[in-house]
């Protein structure tokens, strides 16, 4: 059963390996400016992609409902989003980035793109292409959420 069995060998060890040291830099820069992964997800759906309830926000970050409440109250007490019910309907939530949200979204924008520039430039583009699609596929009817990113 064992032999062969090369750990640093199996494609988890290697991509969850990767993931990890993109996610230590990223969260090491986005800290600098009082921002997490998450956060950065959150700005980014809603700031560049106009996703706009919390629900949607959720299935855009592919992480569970409960863990985007509990993101989205701490981005509110932290004045990057706020909440608005239209009409007064409570049971309707859209979400908006305050000009301190545009604001990290800019700065932090930048960094995301650094540190993406940094790791597809160590492979030449065509090789780049097939990697994302490599991983398209290897994801692709995965339909798990996540309590975290």
């Amino acid at each position: 059963m064992t032999e062969g069995y090369r750990l640093h060998n199996r494609i988890g060890f290697k991509v969850t390996r990767l993931a990890r040291i993109m996610e230590a830099r990223l969260e090491k820069r986005l800290s600098e400016h009082g921002i997490t992964r998450l956060m950065w997800c959150v700005l980014c759906g809603v700031g560049l992609e106009n996703v706009k309830t919390p629900s949607t926000l959720a299935e855009y970050i592919g992480i569970a409902r409960p863990a985007i409440s509990r993101l989205l109250k701490t981005m509110e007490e932290r004045g990057l989003v706020e909440r608005t019910s239209p009409n007064d309907d409570k049971r309707y939530t859209e979400l908006a980035l305050t000009a301190l949200g545009h604001e990290k979204l800019k700065t932090c924008h930048v960094i995301v793109r650094d540190l993406n520039d940094h790791f597809a430039g160590k492979i030449d583009q065509r090789l780049y292409e097939d990697f994302m699609a490599t991983i398209d596929a290897l994801t692709e009817g995965e339909k798990v959420q996540l309590m975290r990113l």
